[in-house]
């Protein structure tokens, strides 16, 4: 018998309100992720996918009423301080710009490590191998003003992978990127899940592209989770019509 994962990730029975608002963004809904593994969580705009993966990172949940639990590594959340969150579970954003906040290419590789309070021998190895990692050796000293799209993402997610988190949350990080950096950015999610072993939950509508990388997909319509299951399962449930929970634009 193999070995079962560990679960990174545990949310049970979570709904989620704005405030003053009695309709549920979020309705019962209970989804695990495990170690090492990429999810894919997919479903129509509007359904909730997004409020969903900003519930796993405190700072960037929104305010309103939460009922139910969400545990990281078993633990519940909101008893992680900001430093073992921002150690353990990486996020990367929609718009390539809201997450820079230094000017140099180096610095902003450098600027989460120097929040946590790493040592510079630490900070200068850590660096060094995300530069090679990523492959952004010849752009290690530019100025991010002089960046792309596609290259400031890709600088977003070699900051957080300094970091060395366990888990890897996305949301949309494609949207604003042209076809060819968006399939380049997606390949190197799927080099970090598997060179890595960094467990990754991604909203992308790219799908074509995303698919392939995912251990598992999970559907989502009107802040509920309609169904789980491997790509090709998924695919399956599509193909057979049984159900319009489980299909999306």
């Amino acid at each position: 018998m193999s070995e079962q994962k560990r679960p990174y990730i545990e949310i049970e029975h979570f709904s989620f309100y704005y405030p003053e608002r009695t309709e549920k963004v979020l309705d019962d809904l209970t989804l695990t992720v495990e170690q090492g593994e990429f999810l894919v969580l997919c479903g129509p705009s509007g359904c909730g996918k997004s409020t969903l993966l900003r519930q796993l990172k405190t700072v960037l949940a929104p305010h309103g009423r939460r009922l139910g639990s969400i545990h990281f590594e078993g633990r519940p959340l909101e008893e992680l301080d900001q430093r073992e969150q921002s150690a353990g579970i990486g996020f990367v954003q929609q718009d390539p710009e809201n997450q820079i906040v230094t000017d140099k290419v180096w610095h902003e590789l450098a600027f989460g490590l120097e929040s946590l309070g790493y040592d510079t021998p630490t900070i200068r190895r850590r660096v060094a191998e995300m530069a090679s990692f990523f492959g952004i050796q010849t752009w290690f000293y530019k100025n991010v003003t002089e960046l792309s799209g596609g290259q400031k993402q890709l600088l977003n997610l070699a900051s957080i992978m300094a970091m060395q988190p366990s888990v890897l949350i996305l949301d949309e990080p494609t949207s604003q990127l042209d076809p060819i950096a968006a399939a380049d950015f997606l390949a190197t999610l799927g080099k970090i899940n598997r060179e890595l072993g960094t467990t990754v939950v991604l909203t992308e509508h790219r799908l074509e592209d995303a698919f392939p990388l995912a251990s598992r997909v999970a559907v989502m319509d009107r802040g509920r989770l309609l169904c789980t299951g491997s790509p090709a399962e998924v695919g399956a449930i599509r193909a057979r019509g049984g159900t319009r929970q489980c299909s999306w634009p």
